[in-house]
């Protein structure tokens, strides 16, 4: 995968960065040809040799059309929450996140989400919570080129009612309207 000066792109758990620079860098004695990479949302630098920006999982940005893949798996409630120790949970949410997949991404924040409705999140918790939700947002505000403010809004309308309120307006509308008396 190649990138050119001013492509935007995703550096696995640090987010949309655009590329800055490629150029030749003497690296011990080597001459690696480097990309420079500077992440949007804490202007951190990186520098990243061009043959390794596949092994770490450099990217393109998603395309547009990917985006509602990634609203299903917001939106999905079938998928039982993990019931494993914080300890185990954290481990297996962080290697989601490294992948840099904004689908696993998705899932992370999902089943955060989920039990943020049930209980009050842990500190570890919420930071994680934050940094998933973070790294969605700033992705599709940067693929739709819109307002990462309206992507957060929109992601936070899918975790305000309760996930079985679906079903109950579902039974209310399906009881008979009682006759009035005229």
């Amino acid at each position: 995968m190649e990138f050119k000066v001013g492509d935007k792109a995703v550096y696995p758990a640090h987010g949309v960065g655009m590329i800055t620079s490629v150029h030749d860098e003497d690296l011990e004695g080597d001459l690696y040809t480097v990309y420079t990479f500077k992440v949007l949302d804490n202007g951190m630098t990186i520098t990243v040799p061009v043959q390794n920006a596949d092994a770490i999982g450099m990217r393109h940005v998603i395309e547009p059309s990917h985006i509602e893949k990634i609203y299903d798996i917001l939106r999905d409630r079938d998928t039982p929450t993990d019931n494993q120790t914080w300890n185990r949970r954290y481990r297996e949410y962080m290697t989601k996140i490294r992948t840099g997949d904004p689908l696993e991404v998705g899932k992370v924040l999902r089943d955060l989400a989920l039990m943020k409705m049930e209980k009050n999140l842990s500190f570890g918790e919420r930071k994680m919570f934050d940094h998933a939700r973070g790294l969605l947002v700033q992705e599709i505000a940067v693929a739709r080129d819109c307002e990462e403010a309206e992507v957060q809004t929109e992601i936070e309308s899918l975790f305000v009612a309760p996930p079985d309120a679906g079903e109950k307006k579902t039974k209310s509308k399906a009881k008979p309207k009682p006759k009035s008396k005229s």
